[in-house]
């Protein structure tokens, strides 16, 4: 979430951007004063609604040694979080690699697909994980693959035999190996975290006694942009997953926010006021050298993202007497307004195919995720709450991430592109903030 967002709660978005202490003061309120995490705790899973379709799929325990069991459970954890498979029940059956399916068998039961395995320790150490899935109704395989990795690598192997038995199946490329990446306020420290996409294994990137705020990922997934007020003032940094460094992209007179990158990865788009009121720029995302300005707008300009050809901007602008989102080509030029519908709509997200925005709006006081169809411009409601942030696509587009307000506590939740499946990932005595979704995996 960006600074606009929380801000516009209580004054006009006019006054952003106007002084580093805003920023800083209004960080603080982004990101709360929740106590300390405790270092074991993990995001707990709560799910609700189905899709449209749901397929029958049995997930066997994987044979052979004892953490097959562990891995058929997340297996079945990622589908069932996705809402698009009825899961059926495995009791009674010892499968291997090498057993012979009962298709029959299987259908009745009520599954059209079973998956199965065996796990195996090797001399040294590692692990082999060899993986089946097979289409009771057309009596035959339909995928099969080994893996091979380390204890600490089950849970990602788990992911991409997820991944791929929802692609055999649905079509579409799955994204349980994909991560996330969010902001924790922990005591006086924040955190700049990394988990699984099931918000499991959660890794620090970052941590800083100063606020920071609008991670975003590059497309290959290797550097999250951010912006970080260790300097005292807002500066856009992009950081080296692999290494831990990092380097300041944007650090001009003024603030320096809202990082977005380019399809390639090549550029950055960054909000600067250097000249005055929050503008939109372009800068290299290797050594933030090629400023360029897109917008030349008298009133505040911000939250850019890329549209998917990298051709254009999509921004929130308050150009029209109230926020709305805008698209620009990246050649400047007259900015066309995308939303009308209602009087404050922020937090542009593009969906990976183009065709639906996402925004913030606020109706009857209440903030709330919408999905916007841009083809005949119909939108829907993917949320509900009275106070839902910073939505993020997942790389296939079929989820979105968000941050929520529920119970009086800020927790991540998940809605599907429909808004029909809605998942909430709490997280105990903390405050979890600006979440965003990374690209494939590698």
């Amino acid at each position: 979430m960006t600074l606009t967002r929380t801000f516009g709660n209580r004054e006009s978005i006019r006054a952003l951007l106007q002084s580093t202490r805003v920023w800083l003061a209004l960080c603080l309120v982004l990101l709360g004063l929740a106590a300390a995490l405790p270092a074991n705790a993990q995001l707990r899973v709560d799910i609700s609604g189905t899709g449209a379709q749901q397929y029958p799929v049995a997930i066997a325990d994987f044979s052979g040694d004892p953490a097959g069991a562990q891995i058929a459970e997340i297996i079945r954890a990622d589908l069932t979080r996705s809402g698009q498979f009825r899961l059926i029940s495995t009791s009674g059956s010892n499968l291997t690699v090498d057993t012979p399916i009962a298709f029959d068998e299987w259908r009745t039961r009520g599954a059209d697909f079973i998956a199965y395995g065996t796990v195996v320790r090797l001399p040294d150490g590692r692990f082999e994980v060899k993986y089946r899935l097979g289409d009771t109704v057309k009596r035959g395989p339909l995928d099969g693959v080994a893996f091979s990795g380390t204890e600490k690598e089950l849970r990602r192997v788990a992911h991409q035999i997820a991944d791929r038995i929802y692609e055999k199946i649905t079509g579409i490329r799955g994204v349980f190996a994909t991560r996330i990446a969010y902001v924790l306020k922990q005591g006086n420290t924040y955190e700049l975290q990394i988990a699984d996409a099931d918000g499991q294994n959660p890794q620090v990137a970052l941590r800083s006694r100063e606020p920071v705020i609008s991670p975003a990922w590059s497309p290959d997934g290797s550097r999250l942009a951010y912006v970080s007020f260790e300097s005292g003032k807002p500066v856009v940094y992009v950081h080296q997953l692999a290494t831990s460094k990092r380097f300041p992209v944007a650090n001009y007179k003024g603030n320096n926010s809202a990082p977005a990158w380019s399809p390639d990865g090549s550029q950055l788009a960054v909000v600067l006021t250097r000249d005055g009121l929050s503008q939109i720029y372009t800068v290299s995302a290797a050594d933030g050298s090629n400023l360029r300005r897109i917008t030349r707008s008298p009133l505040i300009d911000t939250e850019p993202v890329f549209s998917p050809d990298g051709r254009s901007i999509y921004f929130t602008s308050d150009r029209s007497g109230s926020p709305q989102i805008y698209q620009v080509g990246l050649d400047g030029g007259e900015a066309r307004r995308v939303t009308f519908n209602g009087g404050y709509n922020i937090s542009p997200r593009i969906s990976p195919d183009g065709k639906t925005l996402l925004t913030v709006t606020r109706r009857d006081g209440a903030y709330r995720i919408v999905s916007l169809n841009l083809t005949n411009n119909t939108e829907s409601f993917l949320t509900a709450g009275r106070d839902d942030q910073s939505p993020s696509f997942a790389p296939n587009g079929m989820q979105v991430l968000y941050a929520a307000v529920q119970g009086g506590r800020s927790v991540l939740a998940g809605v599907s592109s429909d808004g029909r499946v809605r998942q909430t990932l709490s997280i105990l005595n903390g405050e979890i903030r600006e979440p965003t979704w990374g690209p494939f995996s590698k």
